[in-house]
């Protein structure tokens, strides 16, 4: 392996905490707040949320991808492992983790040009949470499947 195939995994996987962990607080915590606030006030803290997340969420995505398509370079050697149950899983794992590309892209060029709305803004997060499950779960166990 690599010699720096420790800080690859090490940087892939901070950059998924925080994209994961962001995703999971917007769908667990901000659209509970929904019952307990009115709309203007709510319109007004995911205002300040997305300012924020805008500021730093790219920086992640293109680290995370990045980070990915080293790591996926290192453990097939270019595309030897597909076609390996290993190399299948990891397929999968790549896949979902384009879904979420598009979907965040897709919402990116939606607040710009500003046709994100409340509903639009609740759905695309709680698709990205869905796959982001599907890809850590895959993480976790396509070394075991």
């Amino acid at each position: 392996m690599v010699a720096w195939y420790p800080w690859i995994v090490l940087v892939h996987l901070a950059c998924a905490i925080v994209f994961a962990g962001a995703v999971a607080f917007e769908v667990l915590v901000v659209e509970a707040l929904h019952r307990q606030f009115d709309t203007a006030t709510m319109q007004r803290i995911e205002q300040s949320i997305m300012a924020r997340v805008r500021r730093f969420m790219p920086v992640i995505v293109v680290l995370l991808f990045a980070s990915g398509f080293m790591l996926f370079d290192i453990r097939c050697d270019g595309l030897s492992c597909v076609g390996s149950r290993f190399g299948n899983w990891l397929l999968l794992k790549v896949l979902l983790a384009f879904g979420v590309l598009g979907v965040f892209i897709n919402a990116m060029w939606a607040m710009r040009s500003g046709k994100m709305d409340v509903c639009r803004f609740r759905h695309t997060h709680r698709v990205v949470l869905g796959l982001m499950v599907g890809i850590v779960f895959l993480a976790k166990t396509m070394f075991y499947l």
